[in-house]
């Protein structure tokens, strides 16, 4: 019986195989193909059906395995001959993820649709390294910005989140770093925290901490690049007077 065609776009979380949800795991489990991105924790590909065919739609270093239009071709030539086809992002796949592009092209062509959330890397992976996006007297709000938009340039959005006393959480912005810190200048924010956070939630993650005046030579310093995420804001200090207070804590004990 030949089955109903469908796809279902699903949020891998942002690195971390455990930070998948078990509706994603069920999806998996049931899957007639699999096309899974470059940012997807190699590990979860385990849980996929045996019998389903595995496609890598990711890319590396800027080199595109395919194209978006592609991708778009392939999810619903894959529908209507397999069945159910599952899109595996990484992080939340409304989040900067072009999932809801993928559904929307779908279902012109009458595949059933859904969508499984994850986990996006903007608000984990700052929590891994204990930066909350808001707390209390330092953050009210939280801003998550591209920093690269359609056209290649630095979103309008980060001048007017450096206007703002919110978070501000920039993914993909880290080839526009000089242009984020100097929108930050212009409002008098030079001493502001800024954390930058490469491969979050993985083995190989990196952090570097400084403030808008410091930044870039903190990168430099430590070789930080993509994939990262960047944030600005007073909440940065948590991570260090979490850290004050553990040590605190344990001198007192010794004592």
């Amino acid at each position: 019986m030949k089955k109903q065609p469908k796809l279902t776009v699903v949020g891998a979380g942002p690195g971390d195989v455990e930070l998948i949800t078990l509706k994603a795991i069920k999806a998996l489990k049931n899957a007639d193909v699999v096309l899974y991105d470059a940012l997807v924790n190699p590990e979860l590909l385990d849980y996929i059906n045996p019998k389903a065919e595995l496609i890598f739609v990711g890319k590396r270093r800027g080199c595109y395995r395919y194209q978006q239009e592609q991708i778009n071709e392939l999810i619903v030539a894959r529908g209507f001959s397999h069945g159910h086809v599952v899109r595996l992002k990484g992080g939340d796949p409304f989040i900067f993820g072009r999932g809801a592009e993928e559904m929307q092209y779908a279902a012109t062509y009458g595949l059933e649709v859904a969508v499984i959330p994850g986990i996006s890397s903007s608000l984990a992976v700052p929590a891994y390294q204990n930066i909350p996006l808001t707390k209390r007297g330092s953050s009210e709000s939280f801003w998550v910005i591209t920093g690269t938009t359609k056209q290649h340039k630095l979103s309008n959005d980060v001048r007017l989140a450096a206007k703002s006393n919110a978070t501000v959480v920039v993914l993909m912005g880290m080839g526009k770093l000089s242009e984020i810190v100097s929108l930050f200048k212009e409002e008098g924010k030079s001493e502001l925290p800024v954390a930058i956070i490469q491969n979050g939630t993985t083995p190989e993650e990196k952090i570097g901490i400084g403030t808008v005046d410091t930044i870039e030579e903190v990168v430099s310093k430590n070789n930080l690049s993509n994939p990262a995420i960047i944030v600005l804001g007073e909440v940065v200090k948590h991570r260090q007077q979490l850290a004050d207070v553990k040590q605190e804590v344990v001198l007192k004990s010794v004592v």
